[in-house]
């Protein structure tokens, strides 16, 4: 049966992050000492967009003769981590589904927002949509009639996460009545992978989905409508970082400020990544020599760690 205790859970998101991060040959852990001269600490989950836009960086700043370090956290500790000086970086910080966990520390200007990186995006609960039309569930709001369809549960992803809080928040305020449900959370692979199971076999499911993704070019998706505003939904993604990252590393924020992925290119990724089962050093190497014009604006102005124009590094 797919119902973890949240234990359980916690486990199994850790080990699926620690299975990832080495499959796809990315990364350490978290690490709290400072970071060494011309190095850039990255904060990552495994978000496979995410994964790969780590890698485009990290080779980019490789060329450019600096060093990446790629550390797996879950958000609220990537922004904790932040907020401490122990990384740098983050390019997945989806807005404002996110606010929860960063807004205060933004507001605060111990995390500063660098650029918009990806716009246009999607996350809210979804159904399949031949489910959306045999039981009409179109909105929130059309959940409760179909509890016993649903097995009154949603498929949530890694413990921690604000797309889960929200779904928990909804449960917990009663909102659209659902107050006798709940949340199934385990980390995004294994709800992926149950969501396939249930669709396959024709069992309708409710799960927290998202765009970019190859989700919605597997499967046929309906986002549920939200008439009471209880969830905040996600316009784009964010490049954030550190406090002062940008007057300590200014060549480097101004290549990550010159960054920017539409949603076409980033579901590409993902969907090479998940069901090709390509590397990400092979996706983004590739990406990089395919794209030199959309490579050469993100470096426009940018040096190397030596002092070059960036231009001689590609």
């Amino acid at each position: 049966m797919y119902l973890r205790p949240l234990r359980v859970a916690a486990v199994l998101f850790a080990t699926l992050t620690l299975a990832f991060s080495a499959a796809c040959g990315e990364t350490e852990g978290f690490d709290s000492g400072d970071a060494a001269d011309n190095e850039v600490r990255l904060v990552q989950q495994p978000w496979e967009d995410l994964v790969v836009e780590n890698e485009i960086v990290s080779q980019i700043l490789k060329d450019l003769g600096y060093t990446a370090r790629v550390q797996e956290l879950s958000v609220p500790l990537g922004a904790q981590a932040l907020v401490n000086g122990d990384a740098d970086v983050y390019l997945g910080n989806w807005w404002p589904s996110q606010e929860p966990v960063f807004g205060k520390h933004i507001d605060s200007g111990k995390v500063e927002v660098t650029s918009t990186l990806v716009t246009g995006t999607t996350y809210a609960p979804a159904v399949p949509k031949a489910v959306a039309d045999r039981y009409d569930v179109h909105s929130l709001a059309d959940l409760k009639a179909n509890r016993k369809v649903f097995g009154g549960e949603f498929l949530g992803i890694e413990p921690g996460t604000p797309g889960n809080q929200y779904i928990e928040d909804a449960i917990k305020g009663n909102a659209y009545e659902l107050g006798d449900w709940k949340l199934v959370q385990s980390g995004t692979p294994a709800m992926l992978a149950e969501v396939e199971r249930r669709v396959a076999r024709d069992k309708p499911v409710v799960f927290l989905g998202w765009e970019p993704h190859w989700m919605n070019v597997e499967w046929d998706l309906v986002y549920l409508e939200d008439p009471e505003k209880v969830w905040p939904g996600a316009g784009e993604i964010r490049i954030v970082t550190r406090q002062d990252f940008a007057s300590d590393n200014p060549n480097v924020a101004r290549l990550l400020s010159q960054m920017t992925v539409d949603r076409e290119t980033a579901s590409e990724w993902i969907y090479q990544l998940s069901k090709e089962n390509e590397p990400a050093k092979a996706i983004a190497s590739e990406w990089i020599k395919d794209n030199p014009d959309q490579v050469a604006a993100w470096l426009e102005g940018v040096q190397t760690a030596d002092g070059e124009p960036a231009g001689g590094s590609q």
